[in-house]
């Protein structure tokens, strides 16, 4: 194409428009108008870098770092992705947490200890969460559709050999690479919001999150799939039975949903950190708003965790409900802590997620003090569901700010504050259980809720006055 003149007034919206991506990491952000502008002129074809397609950009031959020419933003490209993002992190999490089903006989077949049972639950959430860090890296720079595929066939391989297992030397080291499963959160998060405006990156972060519903599905599930084969096996022994065909069929689901994000997603990957020098990657890690994130984060979702973990042991102790009973209520507070993610991202975008990030916050620290007292099983039903509400909105609108704060960064800013809030999840139960053993009460454990809860509140208040706009200028 020819080449075209470009006005003054063109290259000054260029440069105001895409203000963002040139400083990310500023606390002045663009307003709602402006982003809004940012994506109609994305769709109309033009690209990240400011400049209407096919016009020959100044010094088009050195571009800045990061930017690169990609496919227009299309509603349909950014649902597609998200859908896959979704489908892909949800089978992830089932996976993720599998071993709190299939280790249970495993256990009475090879004769783990108590000890060995709780290290093999808790090892992939502790890898999974560390390697979010280096995987949201890398998503940055090659892009949403080749890792997403890429860890969901390396997750595959140690999952699909987890049903060879005949000893809990060989179950601890696979355990630990099935922990991959987790950090398709980070590519995940990098992968999505960088297909959303800026005006709906919220929402489509708490879509994308409500993923987290895939621990109810390994829950429900897999228990079936046990009993669903006998342990002799199908055909002729070649496709395991009992415990050992959970993990086949897992591997079978993932290496299916490989194929479909490498075949159904947009080819075009975006690459927001691409041609950026590893320290400039490196950077915003160092921030101290990011491990404020991460705090935040430990509260949301690591306590989730946690008390998913702990309430049925809880509910059995202190108000004598049988397992069954127990886990009912624990679902009702996993479902809404899950699924309300995206209400939670919605509500980011209209009233700004910062302010929605402390209202959650509050809410926890209120019911936490509610749950110290003494209540009976009704009333702490409803204090308990009530909390996984604020969490589940909570956990969208702490990731709602990452893409506001650091557009060109987020896989390895999401991989730190999902690795902060997954070590918390790690660490929460072992609070737990301390503190109830040394105060001789188990109401003690909603005390530890209080007191993160606070201090997250805490953190928040330094930062600075809550900002009302869905993209805010605010420290947070």
């Amino acid at each position: 194409m020819p080449n075209q003149a470009i006005s003054r007034r063109d290259a000054n919206f260029g440069a105001q428009t895409f203000a963002p991506l040139a400083a990310p990491n500023e606390s002045a952000e663009p307003d709602r108008d402006t982003a809004r502008v940012s994506a109609e002129r994305c769709r109309a074809g033009e690209t990240l870098s400011g400049w209407p397609a096919g016009v020959d950009v100044p010094n088009a031959g050195r571009p800045a770092a990061g930017l690169s020419v990609v496919a227009p933003l299309t509603t349909r490209s950014a649902t597609r992705v998200l859908a896959i993002a979704t489908t892909a992190f949800t089978l992830s999490f089932a996976v993720w947490v599998m071993f709190a089903i299939v280790a249970v006989p495993m256990r009475a077949e090879m004769g783990f200890s108590e000890s060995q049972f709780a290290l093999l639950v808790a090892l992939p959430v502790l890898t999974g969460s560390v390697l979010r860090i280096p995987v949201g890296l890398l998503a940055d720079v090659v892009g949403g559709r080749k890792s997403m595929t890429c860890l969901l066939v390396a997750t595959a391989i140690p999952t699909f050999l987890v049903s060879q297992v005949n000893s809990f030397d060989q179950a601890l080291v696979l355990a630990a690479f099935v922990g991959l499963a987790g950090t398709t959160f980070a590519a995940g998060a990098s992968w999505v919001s960088v297909w959303q405006p800026a005006s709906k990156q919220g929402l489509a972060l708490g879509v994308f999150g409500a993923g987290n519903v895939g621990a109810s599905i390994t829950k429900l599930f897999a228990p079936a799939l046990i009993t669903l084969v006998g342990a002799g096996g199908m055909v002729g022994g070649i496709l395991p039975g009992g415990w050992r065909f959970v993990p086949v069929v897992y591997a079978a689901m993932l290496c299916g949903v490989a194929v479909a994000t490498y075949v159904f997603a947009p080819r075009e990957d975006r690459r927001p950190s691409r041609g950026r020098a590893i320290a400039q990657r490196l950077k915003p890690l160092s921030d101290a708003r990011v491990w404020r994130f991460g705090m935040y984060y430990v509260t949301v979702f690591g306590a989730y965790v946690g008390l998913a973990l702990w309430l049925p042991e809880y509910l059995v102790g202190v108000y004598g409900l049988d397992l069954v009973k127990a886990g009912i209520v624990t679902s009702l507070f996993i479902f809404p802590a899950s699924l309300l993610r995206p209400l939670g991202g919605l509500l980011s975008d209209r009233f700004g997620a910062r302010l929605v990030t402390l209202m959650s916050l509050t809410s926890i620290a209120v019911l936490a003090t509610a749950l110290c007292l003494p209540l009976n099983v009704t009333s702490f039903v409803a204090l308990i569901v009530l909390t996984g509400v604020a969490m589940g909105v909570g956990k969208a609108s702490v990731f709602a700010l990452i893409p506001l704060h650091y557009p060109r960064d987020v896989g390895s800013v999401a991989g730190l504050v999902g690795a902060i809030g997954g070590l918390g999840g790690f660490i929460l139960p072992i609070a737990f259980s301390s503190l109830q053993n040394a105060a001789n009460d188990a109401r003690a454990t909603f005390v530890v809720l209080l007191a993160v809860a606070l201090l997250s509140i805490a953190c928040l208040a330094v930062a600075g006055v809550p900002g009302k706009s869905a993209v805010e200028g605010a420290n947070a």
